[in-house]
């Protein structure tokens, strides 16, 4: 059994990730460095909200926590479809909840995945939102 190594060439996307937790952080980075995108870092719901309420930033795909500090993942994503209906928007969780699952795709998120994610489940939800200009290499 091979290692397989995935690799997405995102150089022209802008990639946020609104996560309070620093291991995740340290995996997410670790994971999208070698992809070229630009990735934002944001700790808290408000971080985000101030950061999307300068309106000049290009916001290719959004990974979500569910519980930031200050504003929910869900609040979030309730304030930023106001104004942009097109990003992928991922919520990353630990609750499996049926009524916070529900209340996340109401609030207009594409996809609700339960933490930990994986590598490959990562590289899929990026390939399959971004996938028109950024095809999957995989090495074996």
């Amino acid at each position: 059994m091979g290692l397989t190594i995935y690799t997405l060439e995102l150089y022209s996307k802008n990639i946020v990730i609104v996560e309070d937790d620093i291991y995740s952080i340290k995996y997410y980075e670790t994971l999208l460095k070698n992809t070229g995108a630009s990735v934002t870092i944001l700790r808290s719901g408000l971080e985000f909200i101030e950061y999307i309420k300068q309106g000049d930033r290009k916001i290719d795909f959004i990974f979500m926590d569910f519980l930031i500090p200050l504003v929910n993942g869900i609040d979030c994503i309730r304030i930023y479809r106001k104004s942009n209906k097109d990003t992928p928007i991922v919520m990353l969780t630990a609750y499996t909840s049926e009524q916070t699952k529900t209340e996340a795709y109401i609030a207009g998120c594409n996809e609700y995945v339960l933490k930990p994610v994986y590598c490959e489940k990562l590289m899929f939800l990026l390939d399959k939102y971004l996938k028109e200009e950024t095809p999957v290499h995989l090495r074996f």
